[in-house]
């Protein structure tokens, strides 16, 4: 697992329109909270891991296709926080961890991913930007009446009219405000229910989401506080659930339950989150009941090694193993132990052995089996290092850390043009403009004239000028 720094509308880092029309408008103009997550306007703390991503897409996948969504576009993202909430922005769905660890069972994140999926496929997004700019109009006539009172009322020597117009000033932004907040709790509860029309198309339970929102609604009434509802943009949670327990009385799917090696996986998966997040003591906690499942192992076997001791990690890896031999997510993280035991050779045919088990063909798997062999040091791996980094990086041509290591490669061959070439590319990608171009220029003086390399070193050198 991995964590990364990146705005949520790009996989390079630069923010798409979308967040910034939010910003500006709410700022500038509106001055309005939409109650979107803090990060949908900044950069969030982004988390890779092909094990979690790979049940994510599992999940997704079935939704997907349910909601007239092209599999292949839509791009679940993980969010390193530990708060339970999930948005979408492009054609990306955020997932926080948080949400991950705290659902119980494979239908609660089911239906978190069949609410986004509404909102994808209901256009909700596009719906908003128009939304805005109509609110961006009524604010600013609304301030062009008040100002026109205020000057009437001053002319005619009247306190009042002026009284009336600065008042018809501060009001108008509240307004817009309960305006577009009431479109979107409206959008909320279009979304629940396209995301129960998905899971009965799906033979799914609705259970799930509610499960969600029940869990949502006690932490509101246990934080001692009046929720004013039109200061907020969800409908609130009794009122969804009402919504929720009428659709699920008329689903003959119900009471259908998660095939036993999803849920498996899910608590594999929320096992390696609480070791992250919270070492050993979040693993012990989280398998209170149970610590003797496959889940609390693996969750231990990573504490364990994320404490500084590898070598307990790597037995108790082993046993794992020889219990799920053809888990490829094992074999993954055992490379990663015998790399901080430095004992790449052994890494290599971990990391090989993950590559050939992963039937998702994860490039992140691969781009760390070529890693291993740079990491190797030895010159007869290199070759094989440079073919396993570019399948990586032709499969996911934003992985910053697979370009660094194809640079490292390239560099051992002695290729130094192509090394230079290959940061330049990675930083361009990245955002870090700067960077690029002066990797790309080095490049261009090494390249070959009229090269493929120099070509693309030249428009790196040449874009944003």
């Amino acid at each position: 697992m991995s964590n990364d720094t990146r705005a949520p509308g790009s996989a390079t880092g630069r923010p798409r329109s979308f967040g910034r029309l939010i910003t500006a408008a709410t700022a500038a103009v509106v001055s309005v909270s939409l109650a979107l997550p803090a990060f949908a306007q900044g950069r969030v703390a982004v988390v890779r891991d092909a094990e979690i991503e790979t049940l994510l897409k599992d999940y997704a996948t079935p939704v997907l296709k349910a909601a007239g969504l092209k599999t292949s576009r839509v791009q679940i993202i993980l969010v390193n926080d530990q708060s339970f909430n999930a948005f979408v922005d492009g054609e990306r769905i955020f997932i926080n961890t948080g949400a991950l660890s705290a659902a119980t069972v494979p239908n609660e994140i089911i239906g978190v991913i069949a609410h986004e999926a509404g909102h994808l496929a209901g256009g909700h997004q596009q719906r908003l930007r128009e939304q805005i700019a109509a609110a961006q109009t009524m604010a600013i006539v609304g301030g062009l009446l008040g100002i026109g009172a205020m000057a009437a009322g001053s002319i005619a020597g009247s306190d009042g009219g002026a009284q009336a117009g600065g008042a018809l000033i501060s009001a108008t932004p509240t307004l817009v405000q309960r305006n577009l907040l009431s479109y979107r709790r409206s959008e909320e509860m279009n979304a629940d229910q396209a995301a129960a029309r998905y899971l009965n198309a799906t033979g799914q339970s609705i259970k799930g989401m509610l499960t969600t929102f029940e869990r949502f609604s006690q932490s509101l009434s246990l934080s001692g506080v009046q929720v004013d509802q039109y200061q907020i943009s969800h409908p609130l949670p009794r009122e969804r659930i009402a919504l929720l327990e009428e659709l699920a009385r008329k689903s003959k799917y119900y009471d259908a339950r998660d095939p036993k090696q999803l849920n498996d996986r899910h608590q594999l998966m929320r096992a390696k989150i609480a070791a992250y997040s919270g070492g050993a003591a979040a693993v012990a906690r989280l398998f209170a009941n149970d610590r003797s499942s496959l889940a609390a192992r693996y969750g231990d076997a990573i504490a364990t090694d994320l404490s500084g001791n590898s070598a307990a990690s790597l037995k108790k890896l082993d046993a794992l193993i020889r219990e799920q031999p053809n888990n490829p997510y094992f074999h993954e993280f055992r490379g990663e132990v015998l790399i901080k035991l430095r004992k790449t050779d052994e890494a290599i045919k971990a990391f090989a052995r993950a590559v050939k088990l992963d039937r998702s063909k994860s490039p992140l798997i691969r781009a760390r089996h070529g890693f291993a062999l740079v990491a190797s040091g030895k010159p007869a791996n290199m070759k094989r290092a440079i073919e396993e980094l570019r399948v990586a990086i032709q499969a996911e041509p934003d992985n910053f850390s697979a370009y660094r290591h194809l640079s490292q490669a390239y560099g051992q061959t002695g290729d130094i043009a192509n090394a230079e070439l290959a940061m330049a590319e990675g930083n361009f990608r990245a955002g870090n403009t700067r960077e690029a171009k002066a990797f790309a220029a080095r490049a261009l003086t090494k390249l070959p004239k009229g090269s493929p390399g120099a070509i693309r070193a030249n428009d790196i050198l040449t874009i944003g000028r």
